[in-house]
This record gives C-alpha cells, structure tokens and sequence, in this order.
C-alpha cells in the first residue's frame, strides 16, 4: 500500500479550482494513501509511479476517465506530487493555437507531470502537434511562409501527460493510443463518500457525527465535489444554529434540516433533477423524447444535461436511453408520486398519488 512520505522540494503545484468549488483546493489529499476511493486505479497506479521512480525516468501518459467531480484533477496531481515532478495545467479550450501549447511545452523540464482538462475539446492541429510530442518528444514547428517555408524538429524533455476526459468517445483513436495508462473513474460508495466527508471536516475543523455524515454521503450522487459541497453548507446551518459554540457541530436533526432547505431529497435529487423528470412525463408523456427538445424544454445546454444531470439519473433507474430518445422509468414515477393514466403503461397524462 501507498506509504506517507514528506513532500519533496521544488514541486510546482498550479491549480484552478471548480467555479461552483472554491475551496476544494484546501480539501485535495497530496498523497495516494490520502485518496479515498477508486481502489483499483490507486492500487495500479501506486506501481506505476513506484517503478518509474525506481527508474528514474518520466511516467507513461496517463488518460482519465469519468464523470465531473470524482477526483481526476486531484489525482493528477497526487500524480506528480508522489512522483516528486513540476505539475502543470491547462484546459483544452485554453489551447486556442499550437504556438500555445508550444509555449508551454518548450518550457517544461525533465519528468513534469502535464494535465490538460477536456482533452476531448481539443482543436485538431492542436492535438496533431500533441500526438507527435507524446510520441516523439519532439515539437513539429513550421517555419517561414510560402515557397521558403520549411518544418523543424524542435526536441522537448520527455513528460508525462495526463489527459482527463468526461467523453472519452470524442477522443480521437490516435490520441488514445499515445496513452500507456487508462483509467476510468466510477461513482462513489456511502461508505468511501462518509469517509470522505469526515476527513474533510476535520480539515475544515468542524464536528460531524457518524449519522450525519452517512445521511449526507447518502444524498451526495456518488460524487467527492458534491458531498464537499453539501458539508460545506451543512456547516453554515450548524454555525448559525450554534453560534456560541466554538466550532460548528452537525448532527442528524441539522442535516435533516439543511437537506430540507436545500430540496435534496433521500436519493440526493435536487429540484432541477425532478423538474427533468417531471417535464418528460407531463410535456412527453414519460417519452421517448430527443436530448436537444429535452434541453430546449428545460432552457438548459445539451451538454450540461448529458454530462451532469443523466448520468445519475441513469445511475438512480429514474431515466432511460434509448435509442429513440430518454425515457422515464417506473421508479421515477413512484419516486414524484406520480401516476401514468390508466391503459397507457408509463405514457400519457399523469395524475398525483396520494
């Protein structure tokens, strides 16, 4: 197993947190025997780091794989720490042109771990000059315009790229293949994510009991960012319910309570989660209906939909993907207390259990 160690001088850590995450930073574990969770990618990638260690040489090209919010920035960068090497990172959508990920790498030094984010989202000369740089450790430069126009082999220090991806079917073959280490990230258990939950209280120096942590990890979709997220703001129903106590303490009654609030219900849907559901029975009724006139209906992005929203509906048996469209299924209506129309099985107009 992964043992803890000081951490090594001369580590360049750069970082951007979530927009809807600012202080996930403060909750990142530096270190493999700090990761809760994915036991298998940590097991496996404990001996890969271990043996380019003991060889002295740059990781193989690491690709990750899974949904937002379950630790692939976190790991790259344990990644490098554990590897004692500069990290550095980007987004696809920051590369604009190839001198800019030319700039980068014709900087970097011997070993850096380099992760870019949204790899699928990358401009196709953009990963051309990639393909030949994880492959060759060369950069492909065309100098000159015209008939005087010629291409120069400019030689980087061989690096570890670690992509991260939550499409990984809008990932060109070619460039998959360049990665010696794939890995594809799983949504979380109740227990690793009360786990979680617990380690980051006592980071943010707040007491939780054992109860409340498995009722907030319960409702936390499977996903680290949102049960962080969760405790975060149970914090601030505690905090204010306790103010002349020296730290917040959450319990059962003050997480029943925030929840309620916050319109999580037991299965950790929030509102918009059930307004999805409810639009597809009462405007489709209960489908198949099509994810662009879904996302229309909803006045949301077909991507936000699809990577954020469906996955744990799926994952939940509340929705369906057919090949005619999504579909609601008989959990979701016994979840809203809704009822389909009689003779029309899960189709047509719906009436409120009660």
């Amino acid at each position: 197993m992964p043992q803890k160690r000081p951490a090594d001088e001369g580590i360049l850590r750069v970082s951007t947190p979530h927009p809807d995450d600012s202080q996930d930073i403060t909750l990142r574990p530096q270190f493999l025997a700090d990761f809760i969770g994915q036991e298998q990618i940590k097991a496996n990638l404990w001996v890969f780091i271990q043996a380019a260690r003991n060889r002295k040489e740059a990781l193989d090209h690491l690709f990750l794989i899974g949904p937002p919010g379950l630790g692939k920035t976190t790991l790259a960068q344990i990644t490098a720490h554990e590897l004692g090497a500069e990290f550095k990172v980007t987004s696809a959508p920051a590369l604009d042109k190839p001198k800019d990920l030319a700039g980068i790498l014709s900087t970097i030094s011997e070993r850096t771990v380099f992760f870019i984010d949204e790899i699928h989202r990358l401009k196709p000369a953009i990963e051309e000059m990639l393909n030949i740089a994880m492959e060759d450790y060369e950069l492909d430069w065309v100098i000159g315009q015209g008939v005087a126009a010629r291409t120069v082999r400019i030689p980087v220090p061989r690096f570890t790229l670690v992509g991260a991806t939550t499409k990984a079917g809008m990932v060109s073959s070619p460039l998959i293949g360049r990665f010696g280490i794939v890995q594809r990230f799983g949504f979380y258990d109740t227990a690793s994510l009360a786990a979680i939950i617990r380690r980051s209280a006592r980071i943010l120096e707040v007491e939780v009991t054992d109860d409340a942590a498995e009722m907030m990890a319960a409702c936390s979709r499977g996903t680290p960012r949102v049960a962080n997220r969760i405790l975060r703001r149970m914090r601030d129903f505690a905090q204010i319910a306790t103010k002349d106590a020296p730290v917040a303490h959450i319990n059962a009654p003050v997480v029943e309570t925030g929840l309620a609030r916050l319109e999580i219900d037991a299965l950790g849907l929030e509102e918009y989660d059930r307004e999805i559901l409810r639009t597809i029975i009462r405007n489709f009724g209960g489908g198949p209906v099509g994810a662009e006139t879904l996302a229309i209906s909803i006045s949301e992005a077909v991507d936000t939909l699809e990577d954020y929203y469906e996955p744990f509906l799926i994952q939940c048996g509340l929705l369906q993907r057919t090949g005619r469209g999504r579909m609601v299924t008989e959990k979701a209506y016994r979840h809203l207390k809704i009822a389909p129309a009689a003779g029309n099985g899960t189709h047509g107009q719906d009436r409120l259990l009660f």
